[in-house]
């Protein structure tokens, strides 16, 4: 098949790739980076400084991570999007962002939106609107079965560049509690399992935006002791260095996840997942072989104190052979391909629909 042309829409709150936390934002650079190697053009539009492969368009949107959830960012974003795309020759659009697709209704070229969030309550009806204008990808069965009714494309897992993994066998004696702090991540979950499962933990946790900081005060700090180090927010470089040191990912969700790139990212690392049964959870991790999938708290202590019995290689396997970047570039051109095609079928399709109509107001 001949090369894609194709706009990719980022969020507004950080560069890409970003520098510390960023999870979409780390598989849209990856995932644009990829395209751009497997021969197609990519435009990519987001905020700051372009640190991809792509060719690259700025809404002049600052990057203000502090910011992140606040709807005038996204909606400045995204008004800014049509004078952009007009001035492109693309197949697709891809956008990640939340406010971009509802500006999609009439785009001559079709649009693809990848679903990150859970599509539950109002991120659901919020989608179901959406329907006939875009093309939804879910990150996992698990979230597309949340609402079979949507314009599903297909499913397509996250998924990491598993070879810039640094991989190690030999672990040192630490659990690892890598993400945000926030209620449904579970941080004093994490602790108090840790504990009483006799295993240090050492907490890198994403700590900028005010309720983050009152959480933090309020409900994790009251919990911290020699056994267990706070270590705020680190870069990539800082990120992987705990992901292949430590003897397990501890993921103690209390949420519904979409997908949760960190399992993904300790596999690629050989570091095993011990994490809650919600979400995505059973299908990135295999029970038994990559970590421990948990039903309850005294689960989790056990599955604790056994992940020696796990292989890092298993792990590191499992993470290149189901969620490395070139599988996920490959998935997603199939989309692009499968909804490109739908929209040329339309477009031919109208102008003989209105020949047919036509025609018989005639005869009649």
């Amino acid at each position: 098949m001949k090369p894609l042309r194709i706009a990719m829409i980022a969020p507004p709150w950080f560069e890409l790739p970003p520098a510390g936390y960023g999870g979409i934002e780390a598989m849209c650079a990856d995932l644009v980076d990829r395209l751009v190697a497997r021969g197609n053009h990519v435009v990519l539009v987001g905020v700051g400084r372009n640190g991809t492969a792509a060719d690259f368009r700025t809404t002049a949107v600052p990057p203000e991570p502090e910011r992140m959830g606040e709807s005038l960012p996204e909606v400045v974003h995204a008004t800014a999007l049509p004078a952009i795309l007009a001035e492109l020759d693309v197949d697709v659009v891809h956008d990640h962002s939340l406010a971009g697709p509802l500006l999609a209704r009439g785009r001559p070229e079709p649009t693809v939106v990848t679903a990150h969030r859970p599509v539950t309550g109002e991120t659901g009806r919020y989608y179901r609107n959406l329907n006939g204008s875009v093309r939804l990808v879910a990150v996992s069965d698990a979230q597309r079965a949340q609402a079979a009714d949507l314009d599903w494309a297909g499913t397509v897992h996250n998924a990491v560049p598993v070879d810039r993994f640094p991989f190690r066998r030999e672990k040192e004696d630490f659990a690892l509690f890598l993400g945000r702090a926030a209620p449904y991540k579970g941080i004093p979950e994490a602790i108090l399992a840790a504990r009483a499962a006799g295993v240090r933990l050492r907490i890198a946790a994403k700590c900028r935006e005010p309720e983050e900081h009152d959480y933090f005060h309020r409900e994790v700090e009251p919990l911290l002791g020699p056994d267990v180090e706070w270590l705020g927010e680190v870069d990539r470089d800082g990120k992987l260095e705990l992901l292949t040191a430590a003897r397990c990912l501890l993921f103690p969700i209390r949420w519904d996840e979409p997908f949760g790139l960190v399992m993904v990212e300790a596999m690629a690392c050989g570091t095993p997942v011990v994490a809650s049964r919600r979400g995505s959870v059973p299908e990135v991790v295999a029970h038994g072989e990559t970590g421990f999938v948990c039903d309850d708290d005294a689960a989790m202590v056990d599955a604790l104190r056994r992940v020696e019995e796990l292989s890092p290689d298993r792990c590191r396997a499992e993470a290149s052979g189901r969620f490395d970047v070139e599988l996920m570039a490959a998935r997603y051109e199939n989309v692009y391909y499968e909804v490109v095609a739908e929209a040329r079928e339309v477009a031919v399709s109208l102008p003989a629909a209105r020949h047919a109509w036509l025609a018989s107001e005639r005869g009649a």
